[in-house]
């Protein structure tokens, strides 16, 4: 796809946005079973079903998906994803491309085992590596757009209100 292509394919569906602001409003949502038998969760991709586990160094086996793992995996999709379609746009060319996202965490946090220890991502590294002749100043503009646009950065960077609840069935 060029950058022709790629306006052509998004220019209704921003002409729409523009008229209707609220169309532009959309809830994604994800859901999820809890395993009869295993600490697990089944959770339902849309593609496929995803089973989630614990983390071996939480004493997981290994088998199932790490949640974390699944967090900079969704991480590294969009920024993919967006880095790509930015570069379309701004017809910066991309003889080939690779995203990496590592996050250290600190396991003691979320076993309890000090309370000093933070429970999440102390820190997150997001990469690219990219093969192009793009002069700097393009790669400046495709990374700084590439960070406004790519919806699980702003997420994770942001940090929204998350409301829980629990309910009986």
């Amino acid at each position: 796809m060029d950058a022709a292509e790629l306006r052509a394919l998004q220019a209704p569906i921003k002409e729409r946005y523009k008229a209707d602001p609220k169309a532009g409003f959309i809830t994604l949502k994800a859901k999820g079973t809890l395993d009869d038998t295993n600490i697990a969760c089944r959770v339902e991709t849309g593609r496929a079903l995803a089973v989630a586990g614990l983390h071996p160094a939480t004493g997981g086996s290994g088998m199932e998906l790490c949640s974390g793992d699944m967090l900079l995996e969704a991480l590294v999709a969009c920024a993919g994803v967006t880095l790509k379609a930015v570069a379309t746009a701004l017809e910066i060319p991309l003889k080939s491309g690779a995203v990496a996202a590592e996050g250290d965490l600190d396991f003691r946090g979320t076993l309890g085992v000090a309370r000093d220890a933070p429970v999440g991502f102390a820190q997150i590294r997001l990469r690219f590596d990219l093969d192009t002749d793009a002069p700097q100043d393009k790669l400046d503009q495709l990374l700084k757009l590439t960070e406004r646009y790519c919806v699980v950065y702003q997420t994770i960077k942001s940090g929204p209100p998350v409301e829980v609840s629990l309910q009986r069935v």
